[in-house]
Formats: C-alpha cells, structure tokens, sequence
C-alpha cells in the first residue's frame, strides 16, 4: 500500500479513529506511520483534530473531516478506482491472451 492509498484509507475512517495505536494494529501498520501521515493531513487541513474536554482519557482525540478533506477524499478514491479498473482490464487481456 503506497503512501496516497494510506491517506484514503486515513480520510475514510477518519471519524471511526477512536486512537492511532488501534488502527494502527487494525491495519497492520506502525503507530509512527499512523501518525506521520495523520499529522500530514491534518496539517494540510484535510482533517482537524478536537480533544475530549470532558473524557477520562485526555489523549483521546476525535478526527473530523474538513471539506478539503472531503473533496480530496473523492479525488483520491476517484484516482484508486481508475488505477483498480485499468489493472482489471491488464489482466483480462492477459487472460484472453492464455
């Protein structure tokens, strides 16, 4: 998974997050990487970022999408899908060819 898959993976469940450290695990990669790439989008302000004033667990953040967030969000899966449909179409010729 290239890093423009993980922002799309990022910015469709941005609002599922309940912390790094379990999507991480979910997903199979690293907090760090989690992070990294969170941290970029949000400071490119796809996502913004509220804590939970009144929570137990202060570092327990809500992710909330932005409407740049959104926008980039159908032009990354608009670009997945073209890129998933032109790989489908390679192997079908390859299978036509065998």
């Amino acid at each position: 998974m290239n890093n423009e898959e993980l922002e799309l993976l990022l910015l469709r469940n941005a609002q599922k997050i309940s912390s790094q450290k379990s999507f991480a695990k979910e997903i199979g990669f690293s907090v760090g990487k989690i992070n990294y790439v969170l941290n970029a989008l949000i400071d490119k302000g796809l996502i913004k970022v509220e804590r939970f004033l009144h929570a137990k667990n202060k570092r327990q953040y809500s992710y909330i999408l932005t409407e740049e967030g959104m926008n980039e969000k159908v032009s990354l899966m608009k670009k997945f899908i073209t890129r998933k449909k032109a790989e489908y179409e390679e192997l079908q010729r390859d299978l036509e060819k065998m």
